[in-house]
C-alpha cells in the first residue's frame, strides 16, 4: 500500500516544521504557497509545490490547513477554487487553525457534498513541540477517520485526543487559550508584585515554579526570561485567541466568568 500524499497550505512557523516531520517520516508532501520565498524554503525541506489550491486538493489524501484566522481558512478551503472543491471522496481535511467552531462546521458541510471528511484538529503547543513530535491535538470529528489519519498526524503530534464532533476541538482549544491567557496575566501580576516587594523576579518565579501555584505559563515565563517578555513575545497570539473565545462564548451563551476577565488583561 502506497503512503498517503499529504498536502499543506499554511507554511508559517507551524506549517514548516510539520513539513519537516512529515518528510522525515518519508511521506510524500505537496505544498501550496503564494510567496516565492516560502515555496523555495518548502522545496528545500522536501515539499513539492503545486500551482493552485484546487491542484493541492486534487492530489492530497490528507490536506492540512494551518493558517492564521477563520477568514483565511474559509478563503483557502471553500469556494469554487478552494481546496475542498477538487478533493476526492474519502480524503480528509485536517484543520489546525484556531478559530470559531462554526468554521469547522462550514467546512464539514461543504466537504460532505463531495464525501470528503473534515477533522477539526485544534493544536496546543508551538514549533518546538512539532519538532519533537509532542504537539497536542484536540480533535473533533469522526473516530474512524481520525484512526485512519493518525499515522500522518503522529509524525508531529503526541498526544492525539478526540474530544467530540467537528467544532468541539476548537471549543476545547478556546477554553485552553482562555485559561492560558489568564495564567499569563496572573504570572505578569505576580512578577510585578515581586518587584513591589523588593524581590528579584528571577529568583521568585523559579521558586514558585516548584510550589503549588505553578502553571505552564509560569514555566514559559521562566523560559523566556520573565512574564513581561512572555507577554511581549506571545501576547498578540494570546490576545487574538482570547478575542475569539469571547466572541464564541457570547455566540454559544457560555459563561466563562473571571477566566475571560483575567485573560483579557494580557
Amino acid at each position: 500500500m502506497s503512503a498517503p500524499v499529504v498536502g499543506i497550505v499554511g507554511l508559517g512557523e507551524m506549517g514548516m516544521p510539520m513539513l519537516r516531520r512529515l518528510r522525515a517520516a518519508d511521506l510524500p508532501v505537496r505544498v501550496f504557497a503564494r510567496r516565492p520565498e516560502v515555496v523555495e524554503e518548502a522545496e528545500a525541506q522536501g515539499g513539492e509545490p503545486v500551482a493552485s489550491l484546487a491542484e493541492l486538493g486534487a492530489v492530497s489524501d490528507v490536506a492540512i490547513v494551518c493558517v492564521y484566522s477563520d477568514a483565511q481558512v474559509r478563503e483557502v478551503a471553500l469556494g469554487a477554487d478552494g481546496l475542498i472543491s477538487s478533493m476526492r471522496p474519502g480524503t480528509v481535511v485536517v484543520n489546525h487553525t484556531t478559530g470559531r467552531p462554526s468554521t469547522g462546521e462550514a467546512l464539514a458541510a461543504a466537504a460532505a457534498d463531495r464525501d470528503v471528511i473534515v477533522l477539526d484538529c485544534a493544536l496546543s503547543g508551538g514549533p518546538p513541540a512539532i519538532e519533537q513530535g509532542t504537539l497536542t491535538l484536540l480533535v473533533g470529528g469522526d473516530a474512524a477517520a481520525l484512526e485512519r489519519v493518525t499515522p500522518v498526524l503522529a509524525t508531529y503530534s503526541d498526544p492525539i485526543l478526540r474530544v467530540g464532533d467537528v467544532g468541539d476541538g476548537q471549543k476545547v482549544k478556546l477554553l485552553n487559550n482562555a485559561l492560558f491567557g489568564a495564567h499569563v496575566a496572573l504570572a505578569a501580576q505576580i512578577e510585578r508584585a515581586a518587584v513591589g516587594l523588593d524581590m528579584d523576579p528571577a529568583l521568585v518565579l523559579p521558586a514558585l515554579h516548584e510550589c503549588s501555584g505553578d502553571s505552564y505559563a509560569l514555566g514559559a515565563a521562566i523560559g523566556t526570561g520573565s512574564a513581561a517578555t512572555l507577554v511581549e513575545v506571545a501576547g498578540r497570539f494570546i490576545r487574538k485567541d482570547v478575542v475569539v473565545c469571547v466572541e464564541v462564548a457570547d455566540e454559544l451563551g457560555a459563561d466563562l466568568g473571571s477566566v475571560l476577565s483575567v485573560a483579557q488583561e494580557v
